[in-house]
Formats: C-alpha cells, sequence, structure tokens
C-alpha cells in the first residue's frame, strides 16, 4: 500500500495528505522509516474521518465494513454506521447533460417538469422530482458525473489498503484481500442502475403476496423500465417522509389510537422482513430510518433496494434455530449452529466456543425475553465467531445489520415492541414452510413415493444380508485412518524386537564361550562377539532415542 499511496499521481498524494493529517500514527513512522512495529489500522474515530475525507468509494468501503461484525471489532462496527459522505451537489448543468445521453431524446420530450434542486444528494447519485406527460410524478435517481473515473482509481488502490490490513492482528484471520475484491466489485455493480431496478422489482414482486401481512399496506415503488439506464433510475414518486418523523393517522379518535396504529406497523414491518428473510430468502438489506417511508395514504413504503441480501434454504433453517438457541439460553446448540454455518478451513474448538457463548448467554439468564434484544444478541454471536477465527458467510453481516437497524427503527417507532412476540405466531407456519414447502402437496407425493420404494426394496435387502451371513460370504470392508502410520509403527517395533534377540543372542554365546573353553582361539571369537553385540546395542538405543521411544 505504501508504495500505492507514494507513486507521483495528484489522487494518490491526496490521500497520502489525508492518512498523514488525520494522525495514522503507525503510517507517518512507516513513511518516515521510525518504526518496524506490527501493522496496525488507525483508532475507529481516526478511520472513520480518514475514509470521509477520502471520498465517495472509501465511504462506501466503510459502510460495506460497517456490516461485517465477524471481521471488524464492535468499536469499528459503531464509528463506520451512520458513515455517509460530504459531497457537494453536482450543478444541474452537467446532470441535464447526462439526462439528455441516457434517454437519447430531448428532456422535454419526456418529461413535462423537472425540479432541477435535488431532494437528496448522495456519493453516487442525486434525486429529483419530475413530472411525466400523462401527469405521473416520478422519482429520478441520476449518477453523478465522473463518479466512474473515482471509482476507477481508488478501486485500484483498494488492493493495497486491503494489503495492509491483511497485516494487522484480525486481518490475518480473515480473507481480506477476498473482502477487498468482493467490495469493488459489488461498488461497480451498484454503478449500474439496472441491477437496481430489477431488485426492486423483485422486492415488488415477492411482497406482493402474502399470508402474514396485509400487501396493502406495504409499496415498494414501481420501475419505469422504459427511462431507465446504467445511469439513470426512473421510479414511482411516494409522497411521505421517513417514518421516525411522520405523524401517524390515527385508528380511531379515541384515546390511545395513534399508539394502536403504531403497534400495526411494527408488525407490518417485522412481518415483512421475516417473509423476506426466512421465505424469500432476498431481503431488502439497509432498512435503516430514511428507507422506510410513511406515506399520506397511511401505508408504509420501502425505498432504495440497491443493497440486497440473499440466504438459501440451509442458512434460513440454521438462522431460525440459532434464534431459538438465543432464546432457551442454549450454549451448547449455539456453537454448533455457528459451525454449521462456518466457511473457516481451520478447526475449531468447540469447548472453547461453548464457553464463550455461556458467557455471553449468562446475562440473559433473570431478564424477561421481552426485554431481550435479539439483533444485538446475533452481533454478540457474531463476535464470539470473530474472537474464536471462525470465518462466517458475508450475508451473515448483512443479515445482523438490517435485523439490526429494523429492530432499530420499531423501536424507535413503537418502543414496546419485541422481536420475539412479533416471530412466535409466525414460527408454526414457518417450520412447516421448511419441511413442505409453499405447496405441501408435491412433499407429501415425493415422501409417500420413497416410503413405498424404501418399503418394496427393504425385504429383499434384508433378504440377501442374510443369505450371505448363512453362506459366510459376507466380507467387511474397513477403512481405518492413519494405518500406514500405525502399520509402520508395528513394523519398526517387530524389527527393534528381533535385533534385541539377535543381540541378547551373541551376547549369551560370546558368555558360554568365553566361560567353557580355555582355547586362545575361541577367545578371540568371544571378544568379537562382545563387540559386536555392544555396537549393535548402541545402536538399537540410538534407534530408540532418535523416534523419541522411551527406555523404562
Amino acid at each position: 500500500m505504501v508504495l500505492a499511496l507514494t507513486q507521483n499521481t495528484s489522487r494518490q498524494r491526496e490521500i497520502l495528505e489525508i492518512v498523514l493529517g488525520n494522525g495514522w500514527d503507525y503510517m507517518r513512522g512507516l513513511l518516515t522509516g521510525g518504526t518496524k512495529a506490527e501493522p496496525q489500522i488507525p483508532p475507529p474515530e481516526v478511520l472513520r474521518n480518514i475514509l470521509v475525507e477520502l471520498g465517495p468509494v472509501y465511504v462506501k468501503l466503510g459502510q460495506i465494513l460497517s456490516t461485517r461484525p465477524d471481521v471488524m471489532p464492535p468499536r469499528y462496527i459503531e464509528a463506520l454506521t451512520a458513515l455517509q459522505a460530504k459531497v457537494p451537489t453536482v450543478p444541474w448543468s452537467e446532470i441535464e447533460t447526462l439526462l439528455r445521453q441516457e434517454l437519447h431524446q430531448p428532456i422535454d420530450a419526456v418529461f413535462s417538469t423537472i425540479n432541477t434542486t435535488p431532494i437528496a444528494a448522495g456519493s453516487i447519485a442525486q434525486i429529483y422530482r419530475a413530472t411525466l406527460h400523462n401527469g405521473q410524478e416520478v422519482a429520478m435517481k441520476v449518477q453523478r458525473p465522473g463518479i466512474e473515473k473515482i471509482v476507477r482509481q481508488d478501486t485500484v488502490l483498494i488492493k493495497g489498503v486491503a494489503e495492509l490490513v491483511a497485516a494487522t492482528d484480525f486481518g490475518q484471520d480473515y480473507d481480506i484481500i477476498s473482502l477487498a475484491d468482493e467490495f469493488t466489485s459489488a461498488l461497480k455493480a451498484e454503478l449500474d442502475f439496472r441491477k437496481e431496478a430489477a431488485f426492486t422489482e423483485q422486492l415488488r414482486r415477492n411482497l406482493s403476496k402474502s399470508r402474514w401481512f396485509d400487501t396493502r399496506q406495504l409499496v415498494i415503488p414501481a420501475i419505469y423500465q422504459n427511462l431507465t439506464s446504467e445511469k439513470l433510475l426512473v421510479m414511482e414518486w411516494l409522497e411521505g417522509g421517513p417514518i421516525l418523523e411522520a405523524e401517524i393517522v390515527p385508528l380511531d379518535s379515541n384515546t390511545g389510537g395513534e399508539l394502536r396504529r403504531r403497534q400495526q406497523i411494527a408488525t407490518l414491518l417485522f412481518r415483512a422482513f421475516f417473509q423476506q428473510m426466512f421465505i424469500d430468502g432476498f431481503f431488502h438489506a439497509d432498512p435503516h430510518p430514511g428507507n422506510i417511508f410513511y406515506l399520506q395514504s397511511d401505508r408504509v413504503a420501502l425505498i432504495d433496494c440497491g443493497m440486497i441480501g440473499r440466504l438459501d434454504p440451509r442458512t434460513q433453517y440454521i438462522l431460525v434455530e440459532l434464534l431459538l438457541a438465543i432464546v432457551h439460553i442454549d450454549a451448547k446448540r449455539c456453537s454448533q449452529l455457528t459451525v454449521e454455518l462456518s466457511e473457516s478451513p481451520y478447526p475449531v474448538d468447540l469447548a472453547k466456543l461453548e464457553v464463550d457463548f455461556d458467557r455471553m448467554l449468562r446475562k440473559y439468564y433473570d431478564i424477561s425475553l421481552s426485554n431481550i434484544n435479539f439483533s444485538e444478541a446475533f452481533y454478540e454471536i457474531l463476535q464470539v465467531a470473530r474472537r474464536n477465527k471462525i470465518r462466517l458467510p458475508g450475508n451473515m453481516g448483512l443479515y445482523a445489520k438490517s435485523l439490526a437497524n429494523l429492530e432499530g427503527v420499531a423501536r424507535g417507532f413503537y418502543p414496546e415492541v419485541n422481536l420475539l412476540d412479533e416471530f412466535k405466531p409466525l414460527m408454526t407456519d414457518l417450520f412447516s414452510r421448511q419441511l413442505l414447502g409453499d405447496d405441501p402437496l408435491p412433499t407429501l407425493l415425493r415422501m409417500a413415493l420413497d416410503v413405498k420404494s424404501l418399503g418394496l426394496q427393504t425385504p429383499r435387502q434384508m433378504e440377501v444380508i442374510l443369505d450371505r451371513v448363512s453362506s459366510e460370504t459376507l466380507q467387511w470392508n474397513l477403512k481405518i485412518r492413519d494405518l500406514g502410520s500405525i502399520r509402520q509403527g508395528i513394523e519398526n517395533s517387530a524389527n527393534r524386537l528381533a535385533y534385541s534377540i539377535v543381540v541378547g543372542s551373541l551376547l549369551i554365546g560370546a558368555a558360554l564361550i568365553a566361560r567353557n573353553t580355555p582355547l586362545p582361539q575361541l577367545s578371540i571369537i568371544s571378544a568379537i562377539l562382545f563387540s559386536a553385540a555392544t555396537l549393535l546395542g548402541f545402536g538399537l538405543i540410538i534407534s530408540i532415542w532418535r523416534s523419541g521411544g522411551q527406555m523404562k
């Protein structure tokens, strides 16, 4: 990274000035030749400031890292969670030029009016309000001109950052280089708004039907595919605002009408996200308060669907079991399920892992279930995994972050809400779906056919086994691990035993000759036998000593 940052380009000089200007002591010492210490990443607040000043690409990197509690320590997650880029608004004249290029026709041929003041400006795009000629109001998400060049420059340097982080304490336990590759690929994909359009439409289709909530109460903006391109996303305009800032329409004029409506909306949000996570396996991965709108029509909307998480059926099942293991304060089951989720190539010390989970769950022993923050508990599970050097899939970070954001928004909107209370009524249906699927009839038919096949085959297979046992033709094929080393050890022991017998025979023969024969010639033979026995004995002792054996 040092080499990359010191090459003679204006962007790299700018990065170097920002890094040093924010007091990254290790980097300053490294560049001045004053340190040979173990590489260290900057403290959380310093890292946050560096990423903000480095610009949109590095802010995105920080936002992605904040979704990885299995990789980043808790203090870094907290510091990076609300990271936002400080970027100036792009003038309308530049936006107008890009619009013409993306529409391939005059702007006024598509839009009757456009409010040229952006309603939002982010690191990648700016949002405008416009009206089509048919009177339909739309939101236009327009990519910031020149952002592609910045992404190209900075993603080249991300690899150098990853190499530095990979040399730190926690970086040595994780494939940080692959994480950087994953980030750069995701960032480049985020520059293609057609992907976000596809994600939005997929969520819209998935949430248009449900057995868990009234789908009319939840809105996903419609996409105008004919106007959407790589750098332009046109979608339905939704009249409303962030849910935590909204004035809620009460159910009735009686006291408590607004509170009951808030409870209904909190339940709606939880059930919609439970369906996304545990049924569809395709979920909105950034449900912070600004992306959940309360509409003037007294409905709820999910917007900004560019960050999506995916969960396969096996992972969904494990996560449901993990939630139940937390409820039952079952440290052993938590450790088993964590290992099942693991992608680590190294063996895991299950006993130590169980002790860590027991220590983590101990604080929940005397706490009512209604007071347990389950998203916080899942964060702690990921941190236990990190401390035990267990590498979990990247989607676990997105799942944990989404669950934490969702629970935070729901509690801010309706403080009495509890995740477990919202989850309990769905558990029976969820388990039946996981066992039998959405359409149980084909599953039951397959099970019946399997049982029938097993019933037909079992008597014949039992008959074959009994025939072989009675005819003594049954053969057992056993495969014992490390049999070669065991055989080698037995052979070595047998050789040493034979060696010892030879040495003992030589000694006994030499002693008999020396005692019973006065002839000088035989005395010489006796001496030779003693010498040979002595040499062979020393050789045997050395052989045993070298192989780590012990003489008793």
